[in-house]
């Protein structure tokens, strides 16, 4: 095989479109009116050969305390069953992309560079649940006794691989889905109905040619092996999802991350499309962040994160980044603040990282 990095544009983009007049076509159309950038549609059933991965990657632990993942075995193999909607016979997969063009990023305040792109702003999940909900609706109009449930982060499914099962997309060997035209950053939702809709299904195969980019920058080696990633040391687990003190060992290797990680998004050819830019304002940073600082993030329930996905990580936990952020960036202006938090902050997993943070300005 020649190895070769295939940029976008040189992959055909899947063939999506049902032939026109049909309830499939009806339904993608109301999708594009609401926004969405992607449609696709799977038949609903079984998620064979996805959930055999899903549970090698259980079995070796590398969801890490993320238990919940463990959990509703059932619902995640396949969207007919009872947890999800009894008698599905369809899956909508939609896209919504939330990458801004360079030109916007380059004008956000300092504070947000360590933010991961789609939290800058307000939290996606109200609006895009809107558009699910309104897409829902309009399918139940589509035949007589239709039921049709949105879901957006609300139920246990393995959402990744429908997306690629619908055919919008396909798995990179980052674990994330690339939409040809758009790249990852997206955020995706479904619509699972009883209405048999036909179905857009692609083998979902690897399109990533010879590239190893994204596994190649991840600074904690977190993508053990293409396609499969070790979440227990990757950044965006490490900064939202563990809670109390993150890993010695691990700390250097954050970086300047503050909350979540897009560096193996960031390389990806799939991502430099100029195509595909949002326009919405929900993902523009907030107006605190313009002053806000990480020692503002440190002090004791300095909750700047309401409203936005940055209350999953806690008010605790966002203080621990910052302190180890804080330490990674070895400005001594920030002695003092860590100084006062390794002694004072009611939260031991912050005055840990605030010592650590604190050290590592005195060995410098």
């Amino acid at each position: 095989m020649e190895a070769t990095i295939r940029m976008p544009g040189t992959i055909p983009e899947f063939e999506t479109e049902p032939k026109a007049g049909t309830l499939a076509e009806r339904v993608k159309a109301r999708a594009r009116e609401l926004g969405l950038d992607a449609v696709g549609i799977a038949s609903a059933g079984v998620l064979a050969e996805d959930y055999a991965r899903y549970e090698r990657f259980i079995e070796r632990g590398f969801h890490g305390e993320m238990h919940w993942l463990a959990k509703h075995a059932e619902a995640r193999r396949a969207t007919d069953v009872d947890a999800i909607l009894e008698g599905a016979r369809s899956v909508v997969c939609v896209a919504s992309s939330y990458k801004r063009s360079e030109r916007d990023e380059a004008r956000d305040p300092p504070l947000t560079q360590g933010i991961a792109r789609y939290a800058r702003g307000r939290d996606y999940h109200n609006g895009l649940r809107k558009k699910l909900r309104k897409l829902a609706a309009f399918i139940r109009t589509l035949d007589a006794d239709v039921e049709a449930r949105p879901l957006c982060d609300d139920a246990p499914i393995l959402e990744r691989a429908w997306a690629a099962r619908s055919g919008i997309g396909f798995i990179g060997k980052n674990g994330l889905l690339i939409v040809p035209g758009c790249g990852s950053l997206v955020l995706l939702g479904e619509v699972v109905t009883t209405l048999d809709l036909g179905c857009d299904e692609h083998a979902g195969r690897d399109r990533c040619g010879a590239c190893t980019r994204c596994i190649d920058v991840c600074p904690t080696s977190a993508i053990v092996e293409p396609f499969v990633l070790d979440a227990r040391r990757c950044i965006s687990y490490l900064t939202i999802e563990l809670r109390g003190p993150m890993p010695v060992e691990l700390r250097k290797d954050v970086g300047e991350h503050l909350f979540g990680c897009d560096d193996c998004q960031t390389v990806c050819p799939f991502n430099q499309t100029p195509r595909g830019a949002t326009t919405d304002s929900r993902y523009e940073p907030l107006d605190r962040w313009a002053g806000t600082s990480l020692e503002d993030l440190l002090n004791e329930g300095a909750d700047l994160g309401e409203g936005t996905p940055l209350r999953r990580a806690t008010v605790e936990g966002i203080a621990r980044n910052a302190a180890i952020v804080l330490g990674n960036r070895g400005d001594a202006r920030s002695g003092p603040a860590l100084e006062r938090a390794a002694e004072t902050h009611p939260s031991a997993a912050v005055r840990d990282a605030a010592r650590w943070g604190a050290s590592r300005l005195s060995a410098k």
